[in-house]
């Protein structure tokens, strides 16, 4: 044997002779408190050996105790230091300690603690934690931090509240965790305390922990001291894990090689888990708290005042070592990503500039990036196709991800765009310009797809665009898909990328596909400025006409002459979607024709008001008429329906065909004996005209308004033959789809206005035919006038003398103020104003069948040119639409439930319920919901009550439906409008229960009353027939 194997050999039979020592010291003083009959003695015990490991001040404790025992602390003597130092080193590192620390926390703490003088409790008791290193200290007490125990015996109460209290002065108030990192400070590998005990793998130690550490608040009690809560505890050991963090970079910054850089050193090991843990337990946004500040701290140290730097300034200094081996520990990946996201997201909230926020993302994820695939896929597929955030954090995402340079004026038109931008970008096109991505993906998914491919194409140039393989193709595709959506904010989203795309390719011509001539493109669309309010009352409504009018008629501002027809009563430019509450009843539209009497009396009162005004206006008021003939009076008017007719198939004469529309409607509304006759043709007239070819531009929707005028009144005065020809045409193969959409707008308008028609009826006083004795004689005017107007004197006048007619004549009193010299009064008896009965009837359900079922029936049929379950989408959502408003101007009403049934059938339909578009989905919602509105709940408990299922199947596809695409559907606003349907479907249920339960309290009642016997008994007799 070698003189250093033995001097080897002697060093560890001295470990072992003082590891067996410590073992039989603890179990010495173990046996001495379980045999103690007072605190003092085990204040004894424990002091023989706490004397051994921690410099313990005996006199204090002797003071304490009573004097049988001061002689025995007295003599227990004073240690060297080296001698302390070795026995310590030996006690926390093999089995001494935690056989110690089961006996302070299960024997001591909950009999005799309570006991200890607060001087003496520091000294013998709390020293063996706090003393100790944090790493074993953490594996003793956080493992007994249980909240239920299976021994009864134990005081748990007491045993937690001691624990708790030791982690609070251990971590917290000593900066145990602190201690921790620097206990780390070496490479990870198995290694020997004074060459003498061998401790297992450090990695598993770093994670267990990290683990026990990160536990600490779910396992303390809810009388815990609120510095173990999860946001005060964690918020604290961050800071110290950074601050351990820094100190270690410091130390090692000057003595760092490229064989330390792949070093995995245990102190950032350490704090790398703790952080992915942090994470993991729902807390990044404390952890990035502590962090975000030193991290700009960091930055604008670096960074000179113009901004403009490179990352040889970063990496020259010992932060980037710092942060880059933190994020290099992390090594959950969930974590990691957790952590990057929310990093992104805070920053947002931050007032930092783009380069700022650039160099935080450099500094953090540079090394990663560069080195580690999932890290490269996170930032370039996650965060630009999975992921939704603010648009200022997309930039940061593409300057850093895909330019790979800081966002400085005019610097990405300097860098030559790389391999991984071009695929990165073709990858984004070929998805945001697919139909599936339309059709299924959130609206706030495909705007922040489209700011991405938005931001990344104007840093394109021409050159670079006609390069990329089929970027051109997939991006001229995806607009045309856009523009073909009813939705406005999908078709902002095609203009806006119509926009960046043509001033690459042509910078003196930009291409504006709206009224917006904006320059700057507002990529986030408004989304984060407009609040979604979703209407939870419960009422009988679901949304307002004029919004859902408008979100259908939007589908018109393509430049596509087929869909140029536009809504001359809805003027917004934004989506108001199938969303909100139906005002019931509907906005009031007065039935015209009933008010005829009316309106002649208004007229007259009009007149009178104005030949009032003329009597006391001066002489320079007064303008001679312009009897001169123009063009207007020479025009030929029209008086009959057919001449209007006639004048709408002349495209060749636009002022005819102008002045027949403009005539049309009170025509019709005056109702003409030659109406029914001339209806269908009518209709078919107003269909047909193109009111762009035959008006001046910029008039279109005058014209437009009043076609669809005359087409509600013709359904409103003349309803049997106007929907007949209008149902035909709604599946003619000679009509485009802005006319289809067309004849459901003025089917719906004339469905509301009939269903909240005003009658008006005029009650007239009769005269008595006879006049009573005394009275004025009936041949002279009445006496009736202003105060002081003189009798009534008949005026002889020059004629014939066979004159049959008498004139009469009174003096008027003159108004103060008002009469002038030379000034004649003219008065104008005016007609009295019949005293008016005006009621509301609902005139729609008679009607209501010739209404829905031609519109439903063939609706799944392709024909030539028409195809609604695909193509044409826009009018099978108006479609379904209409019938929703027709259900709901039923509702209550007993045709409901009759009509209720076959829209069922449509509605369920899987080609309709799962259609593939959004808007479609939206029209059923509302469709079903205006079902439930109409359905009387004691008819629906009628059809329950005689076994008719198809009411109640219907009923529960509808909650079944609407459930699923309440937790499923991608679109925001279908599942906003799948709730208030539940809501409905939950009230429906309820009125429904009630109805039933009081029939069964009726049958009940009936059900008391004597059977029926089977006897006759005949009257006076006392025979009865049995039968």
């Amino acid at each position: 044997m070698t003189e250093t194997e033995h001097t080897t050999t002697s060093s560890s039979n001295g470990g072992s002779d003082l590891e067996t020592l410590t073992l039989e010291k603890v179990s010495e003083v173990s046996s001495a408190i379980d045999a103690a009959k007072s605190a003092d003695e085990v204040v004894c015990a424990l002091h023989s050996l706490a004397v051994r490991l921690f410099a313990v001040d005996s006199s204090l404790i002797a003071g304490e105790v009573d004097e049988r025992y001061r002689i025995q602390i007295q003599d227990a003597g004073l240690r060297a230091d080296s001698d302390r130092i070795r026995w310590r080193n030996v006690f926390y590192s093999g089995a001494a300690f935690p056989t110690m620390a089961r006996i302070l926390i299960y024997n001591v703490a909950p009999k005799w603690l309570a006991c200890f003088p607060l001087s003496t409790k520091k000294q013998v008791y709390d020293s063996f934690f706090v003393m100790g290193p944090s790493t074993e200290i953490i594996q003793a007490l956080v493992p007994a931090l249980v909240q239920n125990v299976a021994d009864k015996e134990l005081d748990n109460s007491s045993v937690c509240g001691n624990i708790e209290r030791l982690l609070v002065t251990c971590l917290l108030e000593n900066e145990g965790v602190r201690h921790i990192v620097a206990e780390f400070r070496s490479p990870c590998r198995t290694y020997e305390l004074d060459g003498e005990v061998v401790k297992p793998d450090k990695l598993k130690i770093i994670s267990r922990v990290a683990q026990l550490l990160s536990s600490i608040p779910d396992k303390a009690r809810l009388k815990a001291p609120s510095a173990l809560s999860s946001h005060v505890f964690f918020r604290q050991i961050v800071i110290q894990l950074l601050v351990g963090a820094e100190e270690w970079a410091m130390e090692l910054n000057g003595r760092i090689n490229d064989s330390d850089t792949c070093t995995l050193d245990g102190a950032f090991l350490f704090v790398g888990e703790t952080f992915a843990r942090i994470c993991r337990r729902g807390s990044a946004d404390t952890l990035l708290a502590g962090m975000v500040p030193r991290i700009l701290n960091h930055v604008r140290s670096s960074l000179p005042s113009n901004g403009d730097t490179s990352s040889n300034r970063f990496e020259s200094k010992p932060e980037y070592y710092l942060w880059s081996k933190i994020m290099d520990s992390i090594q959950d990946q969930y974590a990691l990503e957790r952590l990057s996201e929310e990093l992104l997201r805070h920053l947002a909230t931050k007032n930092i500039s783009d380069v700022e926020a650039y160099w935080t993302l450099w500094l953090l994820f540079h090394h990663n990036f560069r080195n580690q695939i999932a890290i490269r896929s996170m930032f370039v597929e996650k965060f630009l196709l999975w992921k939704v955030f603010p648009v200022c954090c997309l930039r940061w995402i593409i300057h850093f991800s895909l330019l790979e340079c800081a966002p400085h004026a005019g610097a990405w038109k300097e860098v030559p765009k790389t391999r991984a931008f071009l695929d990165a970008v073709q990858c984004l096109v070929n998805v945001w310009s697919k139909r599936e991505f339309i059709q299924s993906a959130r609206m706030e998914q495909q705007a922040y797809i489209t700011a991405a491919v938005g931001l990344c194409v104007e840093k394109m140039s021409r050159e670079e665009l006609e390069t990329t393989k089929d970027i051109l193709h997939s991006i001229l595709q995806g607009v045309s898909c856009r523009l073909e959506s009813p939705i406005h904010l999908v078709r902002k989203m095609a203009s806006s990328i119509a926009l960046v795309f043509s001033k690459v390719v042509d910078p003196k011509n930009p291409l504006y596909l709206d009224d917006d001539r904006c320059e700057t493109v507002d990529w986030e669309f408004g989304l984060n400025s407009q609040p979604k309010k979703l209407s939870t009352s419960c009422s009988r409504s679901v949304m307002t006409h004029d919004e859902s009018e408008s979100s259908l008629c939007e589908i018109n501002n393509s430049p596509d002459p087929v869909r140029r027809r536009k809504d001359a009563k809805v003027k917004t430019t934004q989506d108001h979607t199938l969303v909100g509450k139906f005002a019931v009843p509907p906005h009031e539209i007065k039935d015209q024709v009933m008010l005829g009497s009316e309106q002649s009396f208004d007229d007259e009162e009009e007149a009178n008001d104005e030949s009032k005004k003329s009597e006391v206006s001066d002489d320079s008021s007064l303008q001679p008429y312009d009897l001169s003939d123009d063009d207007i009076d020479l025009q030929k008017g029209f008086s009959q329906l057919a001449d209007i007719s006639a004048a709408l198939r002349k495209p060749d004469d636009p002022d005819g065909v102008e002045r027949a529309l403009g005539i049309a409607e009170r025509l019709v509304r005056a109702l003409p004996d030659e109406l029914p006759h001339i209806s269908g043709d009518l209709v078919r007239a107003l269909v047909h005209v193109r009111c762009s070819d035959v008006t001046v531009e910029g008039e279109e929707d005058s014209a437009e308004g009043k076609r669809q005028k005359a087409l509600i009144a013709l359904i409103v005065t003349s309803p049997f033959e106007a929907l007949d020809v209008l149902t035909k045409l709604l599946y003619s193969p000679n009509v485009d789809v802005g006319q289809r959409i067309l004849i459901l707008d003025v089917m719906t308008e004339a469905a509301h206005e009939l269903a909240d028609s005003r009658i008006v009826r005029i009650s007239n006083q009769q005269k008595d035919l006879i006049s009573a004795i005394g009275s004025q004689p009936w041949f002279m005017p009445s006496s009736r006038g202003p105060p002081g107007a003189g009798p009534w004197k008949e005026v002889s006048e020059t004629g014939p003398l066979l004159n049959w007619s008498n004139r009469y004549e009174r003096e008027l009193p003159s108004r103060p103020g008002q009469v002038k010299k030379g000034k004649s009064r003219r008065w104008h008896l005016g007609a009295r104003k019949a005293s008016q009965l005006e009621s509301t009837k609902n005139r729609f359900p008679m009607y209501a069948a010739a209404f829905m079922l031609p519109a439903m029936q063939g609706f799944d049929k392709r024909r030539h040119g028409v195809d609604l379950l695909n193509r044409d989408f826009i009018v099978l959502g108006k479609l379904i639409y209409m019938l929703g408003v027709c259900m709901e101007c039923l509702a209550m009403h007993p045709e409901a439930s009759v009509l209720a049934l076959p829209l069922f059938d449509m509605l369920r339909s899987r080609e309709v319920a799962h259609h593939g578009e959004a808007y479609v989905r939206r029209s059923v919602l509302f469709a079903a919901s205006c079902i439930l509105i109409a359905l009387h709940p004691s008819y629906v408990a009628s059809t329950l009550i005689e076994g008719n299922q198809e009411v109640s199947n219907g009923l529960d596809w509808i909650r079944t439906w609407a459930l699923r695409i309440a937790e499923s559907d991608p679109d925001t606003e279908c599942s906003g409008m799948a709730m208030k349907c539940l809501q409905l479907h939950a009230e429906m249920a309820l009125q429904v229960s009630r109805s039933l339960e009081s029939a069964n309290n009726f049958r009940g009642k009936i059900s008391t009353l004597p059977s029926k016997s089977n006897d006759i008994i005949i009257p006076s007799s006392n025979i009865r027939y049995q039968e």
